[in-house]
């Protein structure tokens, strides 16, 4: 229902925020690392957001980036884990992270998250990876120098595979990565500049 909310930050707690848009208070569930990224009180902001309706409650969640918000809606899309777990997640690992994570098969980053146990991880990259097949291939009018520096850079594949984790599509991510130099960088390095980038 709502993409985002702009208005001044009211309140800054432990989990949640206020924010005043047009004299109405929004409660905003977010992660610690989130809320330590927005201003001070008085200040105007912009958090995206993704609402939750349930039988018995109406709740907000708010993120600083559209990747975090990409995140928490793959991750509550996983049996078992809730919007809480999903907040938790998103307070201890950044979203490149996570999605390198899950192409990885990394269990053991996973496993480092308050209260996610190895099954729970195993069932995230299980699930996560699923939907990925279900991804796009490279499109027939994609850049060829593109095409060939993905099929012959490991890192470059797997970093591709991380963004599409994240919601890009491959035209997308194809011409984010035209205008890098991957060749001395790390996976972790080609996501975090390409999110730069993507998030402009």
């Amino acid at each position: 229902m709502f993409s985002y909310l702009k208005g001044i930050l009211v309140t800054k707690s432990i989990g949640y925020i206020v924010i005043d848009v047009g004299g109405v208070g929004f409660k905003i569930f977010m992660s610690e690392t989130s809320i330590k990224k927005l201003g001070e009180t008085g200040e105007e902001v912009k958090v995206f957001t993704h609402m939750q309706v349930r039988e018995d409650d109406i709740s907000l969640y708010g993120f600083t980036t559209n990747e975090e918000l990409r995140m928490f809606e793959l991750l509550i899309s996983v049996s078992g884990v809730g919007a809480k777990s999903a907040i938790a997640m998103l307070s201890n690992i950044s979203p490149s992270s996570f999605a390198l994570a899950v192409i990885s098969n990394d269990i053991k980053s996973l496993t480092k998250i308050p209260g996610i146990g190895s099954k729970t991880a195993q069932r995230i990259v299980l699930e996560l990876k699923d939907k990925l097949k279900t991804e796009e291939s490279i499109s027939n009018n994609s850049n060829e120098e593109i095409i060939v520096a993905i099929k012959d850079d490991n890192k470059t594949s797997e970093a591709v595979q991380a963004l599409k984790v994240l919601g890009y599509t491959s035209t997308e991510i194809e011409k984010v990565l035209s205008t890098l130099d991957t060749n001395n960088m790390s996976v972790e390095d080609i996501i975090r500049k390409a999110l730069i980038n993507l998030g402009r």
